[in-house]
């Protein structure tokens, strides 16, 4: 009430002064669109507004009176909300460090300004503000002990639900966009097909890794955090250690989840940094702050994720978020090229999208962004959809993916303009590596082609400009050149005429468009369509000689098509003889543009031209069904190039399901399955020829490494992220004892520290999370193949969709996961209650008793069994803690020797500790961190390994 006093004695100083003017009074309602559109806060400043009109008169001063309003309105409303506003104009903040010693995507440090301000939340989403808008909004709830916790548990993809709810409750435009979700069992989101951000919208989003840095600058304070020293291992009430009105939690109680991608940083500067465009070969997101889980010492600002990567469906129990509202102008991206960009291009459909109409996950969508002038691609054979940009001074047009997907040619002119042209060639990955020029005087719109001889080759035209002159056309001509091992033969003339629309198989057709719908029939030359305006003309390479064009609104398509239509608003499809058989409207609000046959499919990829005229989107036309899967969004996408895997993965006649059989990965896929998904690769690839297989979490699979091992073991490491006994023991007794007939050695981690976790939790991935993938569901409806694994299912694991990254990671050292050298930390931290052996003594016995399980089942087919005890920080001695996830020390001896004592039961088994309670011989440089083994140290331990099995073997 003070603040409106005050505000009425200035408005009634302000009213004398204006009754002595000259001005002339107006009785104008103030303009509504002035106030923000969001709901009226219950404010006494606001309940004096009509009394304040009624006094005023003067329009002028009723325009600066609203404007003050406004903003009182907003300060009461986002006080109200909590939200803290960060005066962030013209300052910097630096994300990431030059610290020798850290993490290398938390280096170098770079700078980053900012030209706006922005509000963010006083303490983290709590559990009842979230449950209060997604139980209505999703049916989602969460699980609180009380309302006041942190909201945690949820995916990065229910923050960013919550915030599009946030915003629509108060009228606003909504930051995130997306066309599809997807949700795991539980009605936690774990995917949005076509996921785009959009900073310039005014509304709630997750703070950007920059806007989090800022904020917790001034409000970092490890005497006011809830971390491992004090939190007893659980959350607490947000801000419940912070004063009133300060923000609170920037460090520990809940991991934050962050807007961005995880890129990587250079040491330079640059303006209103939103991250990198996407998430790239491994998808990962950034997350900020420490938990209650680890020490105050341990955690630090420039810290950008967690023990084991996050990606957008990752959960844990101690990962939360905050929310920022306000919008970021002239945002700025920069990708993993390092090159900043002021706009981005969006991948819309994801691999599942584009397998439902290609039945394929190898396919690739290449174009030109016209922004840049670089030929770009998408390649749906990779799990997480980025779009790559090669890089390159060369002006690239009309690209063509080669028949085997590995290639693209392009030309530096385009269709309906003449001039000097040149085509090349180079290979279809980020370095567009292996560049080819073509040497001729000019050639441009390349399109590839497989001759009979079985030579790949590349027809191309002399001009790419008008044809509608006959002459001019005439003085064009269409060639051919073969092209193998990375080189061009002699190019040979197929006849005169661009005919750059392309040839069929058999060379009795071919076709032209920049102005006429030209056509080359059996060695004569026509022209189709009565001769009226035509361009962006294909010619189907399926065999049916069909052939897309646009034209510009003529009589000959509006009587097919029933009807007036703008130009390039519809596409035509003519028969082998040229009459019209299909004509397809374009989405409402949209024309096409740059229209192309997706490789020997009934499908058709364009470019979708708002009102503007700009190129916006990419678009695939099923021609079956009519439908529009929405591909790619950017400012200027122009000549689009589809390509997919065409040779049948089945012969035969089998009748194995090729969309679930070895399909142990999807788009919305966890770094649980993308992981476990290789190692089925390795499983079915190498079941009749693997004796050695090796169990457990990250520790052996970053510390074992099968070819170190001499050459009489040839080992499959099948450890996978994250882990329990539970796991191991269902991968045995389900895949490994059925299928490896050379089977000798079972090597299992006895991580005994991580035994407090339930069989029924997110470490046992088989207790809940298998079933979102087909493959696994696949497997368990077939008994897991045990009475003949069909001969396909390699292949198709092999070919299903995965993650580039983690294949190049997993596939070539046969599942060992390579990591560098870092050091055991000297104050490692203790992510647990390390007295949890009191209350979850049952859990810890159902991992024991699955340990039982495997010896049982080893014992009767006379395999040994390894049972690895691995090397943690030396450091952990000075703890009171057996390890990173605690058991006290006192109980640990007692814990291992019941443990030894199996080997009295089960002859085959050997208990092999190479911890020793801390009193190891494991270097600092052979460590990757606390409790991992760099490659130092998977060198050393692999080589006692080596020698343990030599000497069972005798």
């Amino acid at each position: 009430m003070r603040r409106t006093f005050f505000l009425l004695l200035f408005l009634q100083l302000v009213l004398i002064a204006c009754t002595n003017s000259e001005s002339a009074a107006s009785d104008e309602e103030v303009p509504e669109e002035i106030y923000p559109v969001i709901p009226e806060p219950s404010d006494s400043l606001l309940q004096d507004s009509l009394l304040r009109d009624s006094l005023i008169k003067d329009s002028l001063l009723k325009d600066s009176l609203a404007r003050i309003d406004s903003l009182a309105r907003i300060d009461s409303l986002f006080k109200a909300r909590e939200l803290i506003l960060i005066h962030a104009n013209d300052l910097t903040v630096e994300l990431g460090t030059n610290l020798p010693d850290v993490r290398v995507n938390e280096r170098p440090a770079m700078k980053v300004k900012f030209n706006y301000d922005f509000y963010v939340s006083r303490h983290e989403i709590t559990c009842s503000e979230f449950n209060a808008l997604m139980k209505p909004a999703a049916g989602l709830v969460l699980e609180c002990t009380s309302e006041k916790l942190p909201a945690v548990n949820l995916t990065f993809y229910d923050a960013v639900l919550f915030a599009n709810e946030r915003s629509k409750k108060e009228g606003l435009d909504t930051a995130y966009t997306y066309l599809a979700k997807s949700f795991d069992s539980e009605k936690h989101c774990v995917n949005l097909e076509g996921f785009a951000y959009h900073p310039e919208i005014e509304s709630y989003h997750l703070p950007t890794e920059a806007e989090w840095m800022l904020a917790a600058k001034s409000n970092w304070n490890a005497k006011k955090a809830w971390t491992a020293d004090n939190s007893e291992y659980k959350l607490h009430p947000v801000c419940s250690m912070a004063g009133e009105d300060e923000l609170c939690d920037m460090m520990g109680n809940a991991l934050e989840w962050v807007n961005d991608w995880f890129g990587n940083f250079r040491d330079t500067l640059v303006m209103n940094y939103v991250g990198s465009p996407d998430g790239g070969a491994l998808a990962q997101r950034v997350v900020k702050g420490g938990s209650f889980r680890n020490k105050a010492t341990s955690i630090s600002m420039h810290s950008r994720g967690d023990v084991y990567s996050v990606t957008s469906s990752t959960r844990g129990d101690y990962v939360g978020f905050r929310l920022v509202f306000g919008k970021i102008p002239d945002a700025l991206w920069m990708g993993s090229s390092g090159r900043a960009a002021s706009s981005r291009i969006t991948p819309l459909a994801n691999s599942s999208s584009v397998y439902a109409h290609t039945n394929t996950y190898k396919a690739k969508l290449a174009f030109r962004n016209d922004v840049s002038g670089n030929i770009a691609f998408i390649d749906y054979s990779n799990g997480t959809l980025s779009v790559v940009e090669i890089i390159d001074s060369i002006d690239a047009y009309h690209p063509d993916i080669s028949p085997d997907g590995s290639h693209v040619a392009f030309s530096t002119m385009y269709e309906g303009l003449d001039g000097k042209s040149a085509v090349y060639v180079r290979d279809l990955n980020e370095e567009g590596s292996n560049l080819v020029k073509l040497d001729v005087e000019s050639a441009a719109i390349p399109r590839w082609r497989v001759l009979e001889s079985g030579d790949t080759a590349i027809v191309y035209v002399t001009s790419a400009g008008n044809n509608k002159d006959e002459a001019a056309f005439r003085s064009t001509s269409t060639w051919q050149v073969v092209f193998a091992n990375g080189k061009f033969g002699t190019p040979q003339k197929l006849f005169d005429g661009a005919f750059h629309g392309g040839i069929s198989a058999d060379d009795r057709l071919a076709v032209s468009g920049a102005r006429l719908l030209r056509a080359r029939v059996n060695d004569h030359d026509t022209v189709w369509y009565n001769g009226e305006q035509a361009c962006n003309v294909s010619l189907s390479k399926d065999g049916s000689n069909r052939t897309l064009f646009l034209d510009f609104g003529s009589s000959t398509g509006r009587k097919f098509a029933g009807g007036r239509y703008a130009t390039h608003e519809r596409l035509f499809v003519t028969d082998s003889l040229g009459n019209l058989i299909q004509s397809f409207r374009a989405p409402a609000g949209h024309t096409f543009d740059h229209t192309e046959w997706a490789g020997n499919m009934n499908l058709a990829v364009a470019s979708l031209v708002n009102a503007n005229g700009s190129h916006r989107k990419i678009v695939l036309l099923d021609l079956q069904d009519s439908s529009f899967t929405e591909l790619a969004e950017g400012d200027e996408l122009w000549h689009p190039n589809m390509w997919a895997y065409s040779e049948p993965l089945i012969t035969g006649g089998s009748s194995i399901k090729v969309d679930s059989a070895g399909v142990y990965f999807t788009p919305q896929g966890s770094t649980a399955s993308i992981i476990l998904r290789y190692k089925m690769e390795l499983l079915w690839k190498f079941k009749d020829t693997a004796n050695v297989a090796i169990f457990g979490s990250s520790r052996p699979l970053d510390a074992i490494a099968p070819l170190g091992l001499d050459t009489s073991f040839f080992a499959l490491n099948l450890a996978n992220v994250p882990n329990m006994m539970a796991t191991s023991d269902y991968l045995l007794t389900n895949y490994v004892f059925p299928h490896f007939k050379k089977l000798k050695y079972i090597v299992v981690a006895l991580d005994i520290d991580l035994w407090y976790h339930s069989e029924d939790g997110p470490y046992n991935f088989f207790s809940l999370e298998y079933a979102n993938y087909p493959g696994f569901v696949y497997d368990k409806n077939h008994d897991f193949w045990k009475d003949s694994v069909p001969e396909e299912l390699a292949r198709l694991t092999e070919e299903s969709l995965g993650l580039e990254a983690y294949q190049e990671r997993f596939i070539a050292p046969r599942g060992y996961n390579y990591e560098p050298p870092g050091n055991w930390e000297t104050v490692p931290s203790v992510d647990n209650d390390s007295t949890w052996m009191r209350e979850l003594s049952e859990n810890y016995y159902a991992s024991f008793k699955h340990l039982v399980n495997i010896l049982k089942m080893a014992e009767e087919r006379d395999i040994f069994v390894v049972g690895i005890i691995f090397p943690q920080s030396p450091a952990f001695k000075e703890t009171g803690s057996f390890g990173r996830y605690g058991i006290r020390r006192s109980e640990a001896p007692a814990l291992i020797e019941e443990i030894k004592d199996l080997e009295q039961k089960y002859p085959h088994f050997r208990l092999w500790d190479e911890n020793k309670m801390g009193d190891h011989d494991y270097t600092d440089e052979m460590a990757f961190n606390e409790d991992h083994l760099s490659y130092l140290g998977a060198i050393q331990l692999t080589t006692r390994l080596d020698s343990l099995l030599k000497k069972l073997d005798k």
